[in-house]
């Protein structure tokens, strides 16, 4: 069984910032990709940033410059740093991680519950 559970969400006034945390548990055997989505309210579930194993990252183009990620393979925990937020950033923001376990040789999607991250004054 893996799990994923995010911390840091929270309220914050536009132009703050807030660092959020996710960290992956259970039968790991490979950790692939891990990464950010977040999903507004009306709107359809949306990437933010997404890291690979060997480093390299898919940002939004609405994060670029603001949103940084971050990882630390032996912790299996993932980090979003967000400076200069937007009151359209508010959101659930969903961690991903694409991984194998100690029971199956496929690369599986995997979701935690989700944090909300809303930005208002």
């Amino acid at each position: 069984q893996v799990q994923l559970v995010e911390s840091g969400g929270g309220l914050v006034q536009p132009g703050g910032s807030l660092r959020l945390s996710c960290a992956a548990s259970g039968s790991i055997r490979s950790m692939f990709v891990m990464g950010w989505y977040r999903q507004a309210p009306g709107k359809q579930r949306e990437l933010v940033v997404v890291i690979h194993s060997g480093g390299s990252t898919n940002y939004a183009d609405s994060v670029i410059g603001r949103f940084t990620i971050s990882r630390d393979n032996a912790k299996n925990t993932v980090y979003l740093q967000m400076n200069s937020l937007k009151p359209e950033d508010t959101a659930v923001y969903y961690c991903n991680a694409v991984l194998s376990t100690i029971t199956t040789q496929n690369a599986m999607n995997y979701w935690g519950k989700g944090t909300l991250v809303t930005v208002s004054s």
